[in-house]
């Protein structure tokens, strides 16, 4: 099992959460997620900084990397909206090693 994370900055940026929750999040789980094998966080606080270093985190499972190659390859909403793909910062896949994955 692999874990996609999706991370957006917070500092010095404007980011539209409401947008994002209600449109971008949905393009996504039309496109990626259809069997909620997602989550989605906003960032709070950070340790010794007050300020978080991310405004919006997504994660989502998937059974292997190419199982999220073919979903990703088939994204053209989610890949194409322009309000929010131009400001993240990190596409990390993860191997799930030990434990659950954030999400699941």
């Amino acid at each position: 099992m692999i874990e996609v994370t999706v991370a957006y900055p917070g500092q010095g940026r404007t980011f539209n959460m409401d947008y994002y929750l209600k449109t971008h999040i949905r393009y996504f789980k039309n496109e990626w997620a259809r069997d909620e094998n997602h989550s989605v966080s906003r960032g709070i606080a950070a340790v010794r900084r007050g300020h978080p270093c991310l405004v919006a985190v997504v994660h989502a499972t998937f059974d292997s990397a190419e199982v999220f190659a073919t979903a990703f390859a088939h994204t053209p909403r989610t890949q194409g909206d322009a309000r929010t793909i131009p400001i993240f910062t990190v596409v990390q896949i993860s191997e799930v090693l030990m434990g659950k994955p954030t999400i699941g």
